[in-house]
């Protein structure tokens, strides 16, 4: 009976050592993965402890910011009605009789130093207000670190469950540059490094 050469040749199976072998591969690769989830996660959870307590304090740093302004304010508004006072006294000082000059002297010049003293407590508010703002916007770069860090480390969690899926080494290794990246945004805001990425923040935002 002739044999047809076009007819496909029936699948040469695996040895048993070589399917071993993959097996072993196989194994060790997911070993890696399931390592490197778990480290990437713990890390990401203690991010996520410090960044909460870094947003709290940006909200009371903007309340109290706020808080100052308004403050500020307040004040700018009683060095204004003083100093109005103040010119008013004045105005009935030279139109009223001589002999009552001297009260009205006394009552301009008493709100002249209101006024001064309420503008020279406007700059102390003033400066602490500022000083609110600086602490908030230091605060907000470290924050902008943490959220990278999250970014990327979420990319890689993601990489890294399509190499268990596909077996393929070298996602594994791609999956590393994110993991990299993202370790080094988040250990920037754990310790204050200043390593930060603009760029990749507006883009987030």
């Amino acid at each position: 009976m002739d044999v047809n050469p076009l007819e496909a040749a029936p699948a040469e199976k695996d040895s048993p050592a070589t399917q071993g072998a993959r097996d072993q591969a196989h194994a060790r690769l997911n070993t890696w993965v399931a390592i490197a989830v778990a480290f990437i996660a713990t890390f990401m959870g203690i991010c996520t402890v410090k960044d909460g307590n870094i947003v709290q304090a940006m909200q009371q740093a903007q309340a109290d910011k706020i808080d100052l302004w308004n403050f500020y304010q307040a004040r700018h508004v009683r060095a204004e009605v003083m100093t109005a006072t103040a010119a008013q006294m004045e105005a009935l000082r030279d139109a009223s009789p001589k002999a009552t000059t001297g009260v009205f002297d006394r009552v301009a010049r008493s709100y002249r130093d209101l006024s001064k003293s309420q503008t020279e407590k406007m700059e102390g508010v003033k400066h602490d207000a500022e000083a609110a703002q600086a602490k908030y916007d230091a605060l907000n770069y470290r924050d902008d670190q943490f959220d990278l860090e999250e970014a990327l480390l979420a990319i890689s969690i993601s990489l890294l469950a399509i190499t268990s899926l596909t077996r393929q080494r070298w996602l594994f290794w791609v999956a590393m540059v994110p993991t990299g990246l993202g370790l080094l945004m988040g250990l920037a805001g754990l310790i204050g490094l200043k390593i930060h990425s603009d760029f990749v923040a507006s883009l987030l935002s």
